[in-house]
């Protein structure tokens, strides 16, 4: 009978830790268990355990300190120092033993309180730390950079790695204290009010333990002081003349903190001296130095006097006063930017290009002048190329392939599985999660295109081989830019594969990526984690099953390396064997010296920073989902301080395979970046740039930006080697002729081979000859009469008109515009490439081919030239019957 009284209690108990062990399952372990079978299909097992032991050792050591901090002066305020009976208590046999007896009671009944309290007080400090341990990672791992900043003479590594783990520590501790200081005080008044027959007199032993935590105290406030000298470093009052510390800031404020240093030690000594001295106390001293404390405190926070510096000292003569400080934001800026080693070319333009053009003419790399911008080409991928309506191209990306004799730019892009035009009947679970996992194949066009004609293919439909040398054994897409749900690969389905003509051929995975599912137990787990029973159900889903999750290519590297930031534009590249997805990975810092922060929209995320190095390389299997990362900039002390952290994850670049490495570029969204910061730092004088008379800004053309675009080309370094370089022109801010082309490329152009050796080349014109921005050379086509007839020709049949990205190259002594021209038919959106036009200097050309107007642009420059000569040579070369 007592048995079933118990009953219901045992229930409930039983049903209560029934919750809570599957809601610590659910929410704990199985998402534990996942990600580990995860990191296990990637054979990066030995790097989720280390980020798993960082992650917990750190918050757990730290924690564990901050206890045994707590709870060491808690025992021994209770224990040992926070008893003063009176003498005759002492002497007295009877009465020592009761309040001993008392005394006892206390101090073994206080550790019962004080224990949780040390335990919460911990975790509070701690979990700065537990949501900051990556950085922490840094500092313990970090070394030095080799560069040393100018201010204080650090190396900048310290602010990187060291800087902001010491801020972190500096505040934890000085919070610990002051709760360790204000604690052991209560508990020591409380033992002096309810322990009887004690002295008036606080004991010997809680003065001097007070007053070494009073000690700490002081410490760490006067380590915050020191720490508060850098933050100078960071100053954004001078903006947007110059950002960093100036004239007021290291000839004032700096003194300023150093005399609060001094003051606060001389407040807290003579508060001791105080404190202690039993007879002829003496509060003159301490009452001075807090005098002189508060009133160097009130001197940092008041503005007028900085304000009189400014305005009769600095103002006067910035340059005079500034050009150190100015020269030291310049100097930090460009190195923290990657800009030191710019390599810059004074280009004298010559009015007569007759010379320029017939040397120019000569060169077969011409054709790799893209004439179609890529978000136009997109339509025409997209209608021509999607073939079924479950398959999605999403980007259109530009490369370079040796194809037939020698390197040509191309465009391409992949063909993905989006399945949301599809009827909604079949937007079903087994279609989404089994029947239509991946995409298949990508297409190819070359860059350069003859106008007035059907669009060129290098590679096309769902055939996978091409008459120009394309042949891809493995063309499944499986991880890509689309927003893929998991796929459980193979199983019993008819999956879609491969189509040749009008045929389906199925094709079961046989790749090696995703987590296995070999057994009933990992199926309900899966159900459980994706909340969906037909996993664990589905008859189709056999032993040799695999789940792929994280197939978002970008979700998928994030997960892995969150420390790392990624560029917003991967790119697809073609092998024998299959497909990758190469990405640029970032390392950032907000905490370089001196340096101006960039805060521009950047990467996929926003954030503010003002250090940068395109430290990663990052390639994607497209079938099996395999991630490598390879180090492409090894003197960045960030990406070092991450390797020695994570030993195994990254890899020499030398270990990517060649066929991989050919295709490394310079990132787009890093130059664009670079540039904004170069138009203004490249003015490297402090009188130049306090002037700011050279300051450039991106190209205008019809109210919009010409930005970076890649282009393959001959510059004439490397024994006429092409190259694959990001082109970026600029002109004076505010004005439309044009200052300079900026040219980014990872050629090595020292030893003439393909090695990866990142590098900025700036081809500066001079003021003697004006040089046409694309917004005056616009204004020339549009004043060019026959230019303007066809343009309203083809209006009248009810077509608009859509002038492309302007190609603007260095050609020798002078400049080549090439201007691609559009037309949009009201009824079929698909673009179709009309005319290429053609610049040199103030003359125009419009034809459909760019030889052909290259060719009679030739002729007008070589009538006009006085002494031209080699006309058949080049004629013959222009010629495209003859070539």
């Amino acid at each position: 009978m007592r048995n079933l009284k118990l009953l219901p209690a045992l229930i409930a108990a039983t049903l209560v830790i029934a919750v809570i062990a599957f809601t610590a399952f659910h929410f704990i372990f199985l998402d534990l268990f996942v990600d580990l079978w995860w990191y296990q299909s990637l054979k990066l097992e030995f790097y989720f355990w280390l980020r798993l032991l960082y992650k917990f050792f750190f918050s757990g050591i730290v924690t564990l300190a901050f206890f045994a901090i707590f709870f060491f002066h808690f025992w021994i305020a209770s224990r040992y120092l926070g008893l003063n009976p009176r003498e005759e208590i002492v002497n007295s046999f009877e009465k020592n033993r009761r309040f001993q007896q008392f005394a006892d009671l206390f101090m073994y009944s206080s550790a019962k309180i004080y224990t949780p309290i040390s335990l919460i007080l911990a975790i509070f400090i701690a979990i700065p730390f537990y949501n900051q341990w990556e950085s922490t990672l840094l500092y313990f791992f970090g070394s030095a950079s080799g560069v040393t900043e100018t201010v204080y003479g650090n190396d900048v590594s310290f602010y990187l790695m060291s800087y902001p783990t010491y801020i972190l520590v500096q505040k934890e501790l000085l919070t610990a204290a002051i709760l360790v200081f204000i604690n052991v005080g209560i508990l020591y008044w409380v033992e002096h009010i309810f322990v009887p027959e004690q002295s008036k007199e606080f004991p010997l032993g809680a003065k001097i333990h007070l007053t070494i935590l009073l000690g700490f105290v002081v410490g760490f406030v006067i380590w915050g002081f020191m720490l508060d000298r850098f933050t100078l470093l960071y100053n954004s009052s001078h903006e947007p003349v110059f950002y960093g510390p100036g004239f007021v800031e290291i000839r004032y404020h700096l003194p300023l903190i150093w005399l609060g240093i001094i003051s606060f030690l001389a407040t807290a000594i003579t508060a001791v001296l105080f404190i202690f001295s039993e007879k002829h106390r003496v509060k003159a001293p301490f009452i001075i130095s807090i005098i002189a404390f508060l009133g160097v405190i009130g001197l940092q926070n008041v503005q007028f006097i900085p304000n009189i510096i400014q305005k009769y000292i600095v103002n006067p003569n910035p340059v005079k006063t500034e050009r150190f400080f100015i020269k030291h934001n310049i100097d930090s800026t460009l190195a923290a930017f990657d800009l030191k080693n710019i390599k810059t070319i004074d280009l004298k333009i010559k009015l007569d290009a007759s010379q320029d053009i017939e040397r120019w003419s000569t060169q077969k790399h011409f054709e790799n002048i893209p004439v179609w911008d890529r978000e136009l080409l997109l339509d025409s991928y997209q209608q021509l190329q999607e073939i079924r309506p479950y398959y999605k191209i999403l980007t259109v990306d530009e490369d370079r392939y040796f194809i037939l004799d020698h390197l040509r730019q191309v465009n391409l892009a992949a063909r993905e599985m989006n399945i949301s035009k599809l009827p909604p009947e079949a937007q079903n679970w087994e279609n989404t999660h089994l029947r239509y996992t991946h995409g298949y194949g990508a297409v190819m066009s070359p860059a350069a295109q003859d106008a007035d004609k059907p669009l060129a293919w290098h590679l096309r439909d769902l055939n996978m081989s091409s008459d120009v040398g394309f042949s891809i054994k493995n063309p499944d897409i499986y991880y890509g830019e689309e927003n893929y749900a998991y796929a459980i690969v193979p199983n019993k389905l008819n999956v879609v594969g491969i189509a040749r003509g009008e045929v389906d051929v199925s094709s079961p995975y046989h790749g090696e990526g995703g987590i296995p599912i070999p057994s009933f137990f990992r199926k309900a787990l899966f159900s459980l984690y994706f909340k969906d029973e037909k996993i664990f159900f589905s008859p189709n889903i056999t032993t040799e099953s695999k789940v792929k999750i994280r197939r978002n290519i970008i979700e998928r590297v994030g997960t892995l390396t969150p420390f790392l930031h990624l560029d917003k534009d991967p790119y697809l590249v073609i092998t024998a064997d299959r497909f990758y997805w190469i990405m640029d990975a970032y390392t950032l810092s907000d905490k370089y010296p001196v340096a101006k922060p960039a805060g521009e929209d950047f990467l996929v995320t926003h954030k503010d920073f003002n250090y940068i190095r395109n430290s990663v390389k990052v390639v994607v299997d497209a079938l099996d989902g395999d991630v490598d990362f390879y180090i492409s900039d090894p003197s960045d002390s960030l990406i070092q301080a991450y390797s020695n952290a994570y030993p195994g994850l990254f890899k020499n670049l030398d270990e990517m395979p060649n066929e991989l490495r050919e295709h490394l570029r310079y990132p787009r969204e890093l130059q664009t970046m670079q540039m904004k910061v170069f138009a203004k730092y490249h003015q490297q004088d402090p009188a130049l740039f306090y002037e700011q008379a050279e300051t450039w800004q991106f190209a205008q053309v019809r109210d919009k930006p010409v930005l970076p675009y890649y282009q393959t080309m001959d510059f004439g370094n490397c024994n006429k080697k092409e190259e694959f370089v990001l082109i970026n022109p600029m002109t004076p801010i505010n004005r439309n002729n044009l200052s300079m082309i900026g040219v980014a490329s990872t050629f090595d152009q020292t030893n003439c081979s393909q090695e990866y050796k990142p590098s900025i080349t700036v081809y500066k014109f001079g003021k003697e000859v004006q040089v046409n921005g694309p917004a005056q050379v616009e204004a020339l086509i549009n004043q060019n009469p026959e230019i303007s007839a066809q343009f309203s020709l083809w209006g009248q049949y009810g077509s608009s008109i859509e002038m492309g990205r302007m190609i603007i190259l260095p050609m020798g002594n002078t400049v080549l515009y090439v201007q691609p021209v559009y037309m949009m038919s009201t009824k079929n959106k698909i673009p179709e490439l009309a005319r290429v036009i053609v610049s040199i200097g103030n003359e125009v050309v419009m034809d459909k081919t760019l030889w052909s107007a290259f060719k009679r642009l030739k002729d007008i420059y070589l009538k006009n030239a006085p002494d031209s000569t080699g006309t058949s040579v080049i004629k013959n070369v222009l010629d495209p019957m003859k070539n």
